[in-house]
């Protein structure tokens, strides 16, 4: 409740600020606040009421339970409990991430800051089979608080450099099915869990992605026009390279294509195809 008014005035005509000083004002005070225009005729309106706050103390707490899982090769996970958002005396804003590897200094750590009273935040851009040190502090428009303890996290191993190979191809007027050879993954790095196949018709500018743990799939898609085919394996430590780009023509006259991306039998008829890729089969009868 407004008990009084306090009145002070500004007699620049340009200025856009006043400073109120107050030694005895506690942190973090309300103050409602309106703005009024004068001249020598008098006084205009007044503007809507704002509510404003005296400068606030730094956080004197830190972060607590911070916890950090490793996502992908380059991305972690840091979670924390949070703290209370608001007291008599200050507020937080957001909280600081200070991020590090065995490689690197402390004092030259990288920094990441949420905004808002969020209870995790993700890393990206790290280095594969790293390990970093991670320490957490809240802040607010006085500075941050104190540190928490620091928790260290290594990033999964990089995901197969080798692409999908033997991309081999069958369309009817209904179905598209492809096969693939398996993807051995490197001793240094993450094992193949599956794939990931993108396509979409030659006109389409975003892909439709399907993901399996096979190196057989079929799509029921309508092949009356160009598809194209990308496949890439996908590890523990994230998506690894990609195969080349496939194109697929559509079906004229309601006949059989078969292929594969060495072009081995491009445009021969499926038997022949047959005799020259054998690890493939055609599906017309």
């Amino acid at each position: 409740m407004i008990n009084h008014w306090m009145q002070a005035a500004v007699t620049s005509p340009d200025a856009s600020r006043y400073i109120f000083k107050n030694e005895s004002i506690p942190p973090f005070s309300p103050f409602h606040v309106k703005v009024g225009v004068y001249n020598n005729k008098g006084e205009g309106p007044f503007g809507p009421v704002t509510t404003i706050y005296s400068a606030e103390e730094e956080p004197s707490r830190a972060p607590s339970r911070v916890r950090a899982k490793s996502l992908s090769a380059s991305e972690v996970e840091v979670s924390w409990k949070p703290l209370p958002w608001s007291t008599s005396r200050t507020r937080i804003m957001g909280y600081e991430l200070r991020y590090w590897s065995t490689k690197d200094r402390p004092d030259t750590a990288s920094v990441m800051r949420t905004v808002g009273n969020r209870t995790s935040a993700v890393i990206r851009g790290l280095d594969p089979s790293s390990t970093y040190y991670i320490k957490l502090k809240t802040y607010n428009s006085a500075g941050v608080g104190p540190d928490s303890a620091v928790v260290n996290v290594t990033t999964k191993r990089p995901p197969p450099s080798q692409s999908p190979l033997k991309v081999m191809w069958n369309a009817t007027d209904s179905k598209l099915i492809l096969k693939w050879d398996h993807v051995k993954a490197l001793e240094n790095e993450s094992e193949v869990m599956g794939y990931k196949v993108m396509y979409k018709q030659s006109r389409q500018s975003r892909p439709s992605v399907v993901e399996t743990n096979s190196t057989f799939l079929e799509l029921s898609l309508p092949v009356d026009e160009d598809y194209i085919i990308q496949i890439k394996p996908v590890s523990e430590g994230g998506e690894g390279s990609s195969s080349k780009q496939i194109t697929i023509p559509r079906i004229a006259g309601g006949h059989a294509r078969t292929g594969n991306e060495n072009r081995c039998s491009r445009h021969a008829e499926n038997l022949r195809l047959q005799h020259s890729c054998s690890s493939w089969f055609s599906l017309t009868h």
